[in-house]
């Protein structure tokens, strides 16, 4: 029989594990987004803009963006011609005032055919807390590539960025309920004697029958020695 203590540290895991496992958590975030454009001060960010989710169980987000200046689209040109690399990073800010910094990058060429469409994927654990912030670009329908005439081209100046909210998703959770109300119904079932035994004679008995079957086999090696 399971002690009582046992038992009861059963019953509190059971109880922890319900309540967690149906963990429903929704609040709200601000993301501030600073970019690195110039190939010569590749650690040297600007601001780009603001992105408020008032819920994340709904997603609904606004973004408040930038617009290139025309240096900072002539740097962005001249990144892309060195196939450098444009870099985003991401401070999030909870309402309890702590914050995290994510870093993410992706080829300047591909931002720049995509005419600035990107989409923000921002990934989130079953408490709230953001894990990762990725970006990734879709280049448009017409675009070619990122030769220097297809560069010198763009005019594009304004960002458009999608934000799209992952949650994580839960793993299985043990039946410790059922458990618990299988364990009381065998406790109840001895304490008034209706268990059964319902294994075959061998099962039951084979502890008392091998030791009498080793006895005759070893009795019987033992006479025949003796006849000899």
């Amino acid at each position: 029989m399971i002690p009582k203590m046992s038992y009861m540290v059963i019953v509190l895991l059971g109880l922890f594990a319900s309540g967690w496992s149906f963990l429903e958590h929704d609040s709200w975030i601000t993301i501030e987004l600073h970019h690195s454009l110039s190939p010569s001060k590749p650690d040297y960010f600007t601001h780009r803009g603001n992105i408020s989710i008032p819920s994340l169980n709904s997603g609904l987000s606004t973004v408040v963006q930038n617009e290139l200046e025309d240096s900072e689209l002539e740097d962005m040109k001249i990144l892309t011609s060195q196939n450098g690399f444009y870099r985003l990073k991401a401070t999030v800010t909870y309402p309890n005032g702590n914050s995290q910094r994510f870093l993410t990058s992706s080829k300047a060429c591909s931002l720049l055919t995509a005419q600035f469409n990107d989409v923000l994927w921002i990934s989130l654990d079953a408490y709230g807390f953001v894990t990762g912030i990725t970006a990734s670009q879709d280049p448009t329908p017409n675009s070619s590539g990122c030769s220097a005439e297809d560069i010198q081209q763009i005019k594009e100046k304004r960002f458009s960025t999608d934000v799209i909210i992952r949650h994580a998703e839960l793993a299985p959770v043990p039946d410790t309920g059922s458990f618990i109300q299988k364990f009381e119904r065998e406790r109840e079932a001895r304490e008034r004697g209706e268990v059964r035994d319902n294994r075959g004679f061998f099962a039951k008995y084979w502890m008392y029958i091998v030791p009498v079957v080793l006895l005759v086999f070893i009795s019987g090696a033992t006479n025949q020695d003796a006849a000899k």
